[in-house]
């Protein structure tokens, strides 16, 4: 049994989380090793016990699958997982063998979170606290009792877990979906009784295919498919037992009646292996209370499929004009919409939400507007890319944006994961490091959690008797040859060409090998449709076929070809078979997330030892870190491998084997997902008490702007409508800024307002000009009402003598450090240091701010607000909040200040206001948002006030929403405003309106 390791000191969290179960854990295999037992070699695979009693499950102790007299040998080890599955439900044929000693008092899951100062402080104690058994909800929830689980968990992927088949009589046929096999399995563990978890799965339906309703005269299948046309006529398939390849439903137009939709949610939710809720993608104009009519299917899923999956496999479109794309990108954006709808619905608190995968990237987001306590992980399955290319994304913002709604961020490789924290600080200027981001006044933890297979189930499948015979035929047919075996996707991120090129400079390099080696390479149908551009499914499938009659032309004969392509799918059986017949296995993919494909070899080499030869760009070379690593640009480093591969020695294969065997099934996919959620329960633990502020949800503002019929608008200047420059006196408006705010102020139902520390002569100068703003200068000391000319001095009636002894004061400061000055203002004074040393200028304004509390403010009666490099005195009763409040109680008594040609009938000043927007980004903001927090549910419904702080992501604040940048403010003013980049209302909106406006409405807008 491999011995408990002492963690590292400097190991970071989540790579201790990762190497846990490794540590703790033997390999399945050696518990069956040297038992001495001899078995028949005539019986079938599932009677022999080498088969059958090989333990797959995570965290039982291998002690449990030993004989009694066998134990004393075995040290006992805790399990590293709470899911700990319990062995007499499994129909293994393992025994039931009771724990080999109980649990300890000591830990009582009652008291493992007491004391605990970090997440993995928590996961350490919920790891031992098991003693190799299945924990119950009720110990997950005293392990974590501030949380309150629920004992559910809602899993959220793009597709359901079958394919679905309508028949016009109602009837639904349920079929098989390809290519997301471990990501199902791990769905099959969590419903399953050997977790202690609800689980429930929320996914969209799919292209739902409609068959004719009277086929012609029907073909029966064939015993073979020989017969059938492969993908491209210069390849032949091979039998595929009467399943042909699949061809595209017909899918557009499919009308489905309300009661067949029940029909079909009936059926998915009472699904025995997972419980499943689908989602009903369709334009609210397709859906009415007789049913659906499902048009252009696909539009779902291409903008995933067109711009993030190519990005994310560092390939890059060439740029185009962005009418495509806008629709593509609304149509994005309302089918994360639609999935947050349908995930509110069912959601209770102390649920917890697993989303998966790049087709749900604002999910996150979306849901934490919703509900901000809610529970969340989001889990990627694909590569994450680097800053320099994730920068070519047009949407990039809001991609980072709505992935950091989640309280933990998974990925495949620690690479992935550097470099979604390193887009965070480099595009959103987030704080950052190996193990999380500071995002929206919270920790948004970041782990690496390398998924798995169900071992039990492919080697139940690779060994049945079926499998066997293809096995034996494939050995005969190539009795004399060694094989390599690839199967990939046909799309470019796979390699094949790579791969094809590599094996053509191996034959070349060792001629001695010509006629002793085969390459069989299966290259299935992409699942991804890409956008005609750099590299379609058509250019990679003819440059493959070129190479392929290449080599065969060149190194072939008229009775052997070094090379047998089938570009087709292959039945579970025949690939297992391949699998186990292979001599090399050998994957080239020059960008992959997580290639399950070498994990299946890893299994079905367990008797035969055959080499893993792995690119070092897939997603599973840092977990297989015993298999032969190469670089598929590099051919003919490749092709000295492949021979390597082939002349290895017995020995060496085996300890290769034994080795990346001894991973695959132990990190199988039960292992992950309980590690993934194990994680998440520590994260939540040790994050409980943060108060996060969600990203400005401008769907719902939208919502309630449109409904309302008087509305009132708070706006800061600097940091909010322009950016923070060095000098306080260039930051004017930009002519979108000032033709946005004319194009809000127009509309007699809005009261729009600038509240700024500015003085009267700067508002004045720079949107004096138009007439229906309403001003208040100096932090309220000044107001200007809509459709006036003159200014109203709140703080006439003041004593400014404390003005004296503050310039006395900001003056010995200003001396000190170079590039610092003072703003006079009539009633505040402000000395900035934004020009000044950063270092320098902020110790000082430490001591400056310490030196005013003890002289000037206990003399008089004013305030020390500290600014963005600056800091401002002012009167203790001139703040923003007081003209907040006032601004509330004028408008909700008449509306008499708003200019006399915008009230066209009277009946606006007996209504209250019904919409509040104020938005701001530092210290002195604060007091409106707490002032219109005071107000709200009294004055004003709670759910009509939009309290929204701008600019750093880790500050505490009172307002109730977030947004990162002034150019976010001008974007949503435009959304209220419905005016385009420029301001004028003829203008289309921006993408990212016009897909709120989609969300909203139920359709893209013409």
């Amino acid at each position: 049994m491999a011995e408990n390791k002492q963690e590292a000191g400097a190991t970071a969290a989540n790579n201790a989380v990762i190497k846990e179960a490794e540590q703790m854990s033997l390999s399945p295999r050696e518990s069956v090793v040297g038992s001495g037992s001899q078995e028949s070699p005539d019986l079938p695979p599932h009677q022999r016990e080498s088969v059958t009693r090989v333990p797959v499950t995570p965290g039982i102790l291998p002690s449990t699958y030993l004989s009694r007299t066998s134990t004393d040998s075995v040290p006992k080890t805790p399990s590293p997982s709470y899911f700990t599955q319990d062995p007499g439900k499994k129909n293994s044929g393992v025994a039931n063998v009771p724990p080999t000693e109980p649990l300890s008092d000591i830990s009582s899951p009652t008291n493992l979170a007491k004391g605990a100062t970090s997440d993995l402080e928590v996961l350490r104690r919920m790891s031992v606290s098991l003693g190799g058994r299945r924990e119950s909800i009720s110990e997950i929830r005293a392990a974590a009792p501030d949380l309150a689980l629920s004992g559910n968990i809602i899993s959220v992927t793009f597709t359901t877990p079958h394919a679905l088949k309508y028949h016009k009589n109602g009837e639904w046929e349920l079929g098989y979906r390809r290519g997301q096999s471990a990501l199902f399995d791990a769905f099959s563990y969590l419903s399953s009784n050997e977790t202690p978890w609800n689980h429930t799965v929320v996914a969209w339906t799919g292209e739902i295919e409609a068959p004719v309703a009277s086929p012609s005269a029907p073909e029966a299948l064939s015993d073979t498919t020989a017969k059938i046309p492969g993908l491209s006529h210069l390849s032949a398939p091979i039998p595929l037992d009467g399943e042909a390849p699949p061809t595209p439903p017909e899918v557009d137009g499919v009308w489905i009646p309300r009661e067949h939709q029940l029909k079909l949610e009936q059926q998915l939710s009472h699904d025995r292996r997972i419980k499943t809720i689908p989602v009903w993608l369709a334009d609210d104009t397709e859906t009415s209370e007789e049913g659906i009519r499902l048009n252009d299917q696909r539009r779902w899923r291409r903008y995933a499929e067109h711009t993030i999956y190519p990005l994310f496999h560092y390939k890059q479109h060439e740029p185009n004009d962005g009418r495509s794309e806008r629709v593509e990108w609304a149509d994005y954006f309302r089918t994360n919409l639609k999935f947050a709808n349908k995930i509110i619905e069912i959601y209770k608190p102390g649920d917890i939400v697993v989303i998966h995968d790049y087709y749900l990237l604002l999910l996150p987001s979306m849901l934490r507007q919703r509900a901000p306590n809610m529970y969340i992980s989001f889990f990627l399955h694909c590569p994450f890319p680097s800053s320099e290319f994730l920068r070519c994304l047009p949407r990039r913002k809001e991609v980072l944006e709505g992935m950091l709604g989640a309280n933990l961020v998974g990925f495949q490789s620690y690479s992935y994961s550097r470099h979604f924290a390193s887009c965070c600080t480099r595009i959103l200027d987030f704080p950052s490091d190996s193990v999380g981001v500071d995002a929206y006044g919270s920790r948004v933890e970041v782990g690496v959690f390398p998924i798995g297979i169900d071992v039990a189930k492919v080697e139940q499948v690779a060994w049945s008797e079926d499998v066997t015979k293809m096995y034996d035929a494939l050995k005969d047919l190539y009795k004399d040859k060694q094989i390599i075996v690839g199967r990939d996707r046909l799309d470019s991120v796979r390699g094949v060409a790579q791969k094809l090129m590599a094996f053509e400079r191996f034959l070349e390099l060792y001629p001695e090998m010509r006629e002793k080696v085969v390459l069989i390479q299966v290259t299935s149908p992409t699942t991804i449709e890409e956008e005609g551009g750099e590299e379609p499914e058509n250019k990679v499938a003819s440059r493959v076929n070129e190479l392929v009659m290449r080599i065969n032309g060149t190194y072939g004969s008229l009775g052997f070809s070094p090379v047998q392509h089938y570009p087709q799918y292959l039945s579970p059986e025949e690939y297992f078979a391949l699998l186990r017949a292979a001599n090399v296995g050998l994957i080239t993919s020059v960008r992959d997330g997580m290639n399950t494909t070498s994990l299946e070899y890893v299994v079905c080499q367990r008797d035969t030892h055959g080499p893993l030869i792995l690119s070092e760009f897939s997603g599973t070379a840092g977990s297989l870190r015993d298999a032969i690593h190469i670089n598929p640009w590099d051919l003919t480093d490749v092709a000295h491998q492949i021979y390597n591969a082939l002349t290895m020695s017995e020995e060496r294969r085996k300890a290769m084997q034994e080795s990346l065997y001894k991973h695959v099934t132990t990190q199988n996919v039960q292992s992950w997902i309980a590690k993934f959620l194990r994680k998440l329960v520590a994260t939540l633990a040790s994050n409980k008490n943060q108060n996060v502020t969600p990203l400005l949800d401008r769907t719902l503002m939208l919502k309630k702007y449109r409904e309302a019929k008087k509305r009132l608008f708070m706006f800061d200047y600097d940091g909010t409508l322009t950016p923070i420059v060095r000098d306080p006196q260039s930051a004017i408006p930009s002519e979108r800024v000032i033709q946005t705010l004319k194009a809000l102020a127009a509309d007699h139902r809005n009261a729009v307002w600038i509240i700024s520390g500015r003085d009267q002569e700067f508002l004045q100068q720079h949107l004096g000009h138009i007439s229906e703003l309403g001003f208040s200068a100096e932090h309220g000391s000044f107001i200007r009402h809509p459709g006036k000319d003159t200014w109203e001095n709140l703080a006439e009636k003041l004593d400014m003598g404390w003005q004296a002894d503050v310039i006395e004061v900001f003056q010995k400061y200003t001396d000190r450090v170079p590039g610092s000055f003072i703003e006079r203002k009539r009633c505040a004074l402000t000395w900035h240091y934004r020009q000044a040393d950063p270092e320098q200028g902020l110790h000082s304004s430490q001591a400056l701010h310490k030196d005013l509390e003890e002289s000037v403010v206990k003399k008089w009666d004013v305030d020390v607000m500290k600014g963005k490099a600056n800091l401002e005195v002012r009167p203790t009763f001139i703040n923003k909040g007081e003209i907040a409040k006032r601004l509330v109680n004028d408008y909700n008594s008449d509306i008499a200040h708003i200019a006399k040609s915008s009230s066209q009938d009277g009946k606006d000043e007996k209504e209250k206001l019904d919409f509040i927007l104020c938005m701001g980004d530092d210290f002195t903001d604060e007091d409106m948002f707490r002032a219109l927090n005071g107000i709200s549910g009294t004055q004003v419904e709670s759910n009509q006030v939009f309290t929204v702080t701008i600019g750093a992501s880790t500050k505490v604040t009172l307002a109730k929403w977030h947004m990162l940048e002034p150019e976010d403010v001008v974007e949503a003013i435009a959304l209220l405003a419905g005016v385009g980049l420029s301001g004028e209302a003829h203008e289309q909106l921006s993408q990212v309106n016009l897909a709120t406006v989609a969300g909203l409405e139920g359709h893209v807008p013409e």
